[in-house]
């Protein structure tokens, strides 16, 4: 048997130390680890219903609507209370993660905004689409440093823009068309979502401790609580508003 030469003995050690070290400093990184959040979030008392939208006051929307009665989705409860439209985020400060690559997409379709909530990443590409045959406007109403005012004429036009700061919540609005109301969360962090259509909610890959999560509907206005999640499981948080129009909201 050929006993181990210095080079290779000394080659071993390092070998050794490298994963050692790689150990050292991937440990505390799986102990700290990653959860999740779910939740919903729900209406208790009658739902105050929605406001039919005059769409004939301009005759192509009402073209683009024939055979429909389009409302003014303010309110997107359904029969057990479920709130969709709710802008759900942690707050707080957070380690930096890479912006997607995938814009977030908002069309304005049968003289709607769809979505009408969206959230958005600081720095992620924001595409507001026309696909109406006709003119519309997107006019932003900022606290922040994201204003815009753009005109466009006909189906196919695109806007691009990337927010640069925090806002909750960036309205937007068409002056032609003064019912087409959108609104975007921006947010420098990945750990937020919109309710769906039964108030269901999910926040992944959420760092472990203790946040603050707050929630935000248009006509209800903020409500917030603390979630603790830890390594590997799944939280649960629900928020409950009352049938009662909040002064906090836009």
């Amino acid at each position: 048997m050929v006993a181990p030469s210095n080079g290779m003995r000394t080659r071993v050690i390092e070998v050794a130390l490298s994963i050692l070290t790689a150990l050292l400093w991937t440990t505390p990184i799986l102990a700290q680890g990653v959860g999740a959040i779910k939740g919903r979030v729900v209406l208790s008392g009658k739902s105050p219903g929605n406001m039919v939208i005059r769409i004939g006051v301009d005759p192509m929307c009402s073209k683009a609507n024939t055979g429909k009665q389009v409302v003014q989705e303010r309110v997107a409860a359904d029969a057990q209370g479920g709130l969709a439209n709710v802008f759900v985020k942690l707050q707080g400060a957070f380690p930096q993660t890479p912006v997607p690559s995938q814009p977030v997409v908002i069309d304005q379709r049968g003289c709607l905004y769809a979505p009408r909530v969206v959230g958005v990443r600081v720095g992620q590409t924001v595409l507001i689409k026309n696909s109406d045959p006709f003119l519309h406007n997107v006019h932003s109403s900022s606290k922040a440093n994201s204003s815009f005012n753009v005109g466009q004429p006909s189906a196919g036009a695109v806007f691009e823009f990337k927010p640069r700061s925090e806002e909750t919540m960036l309205k937007l609005g068409c002056e032609l068309h003064r019912w087409m109301t959108a609104y975007m969360g921006i947010v420098s962090h990945p750990y937020f979502a919109v309710s769906g259509p039964a108030g269901v909610f999910e926040i992944t890959k959420v760092p472990v401790g203790t946040h603050t999560i707050q929630a935000w509907h248009e006509l209800y206005g903020l409500l917030s609580t603390t979630v603790t999640v830890k390594p590997g499981m799944t939280s649960t948080v629900d928020f409950t508003y009352k049938s009662v129009e909040r002064k906090d909201a836009k």
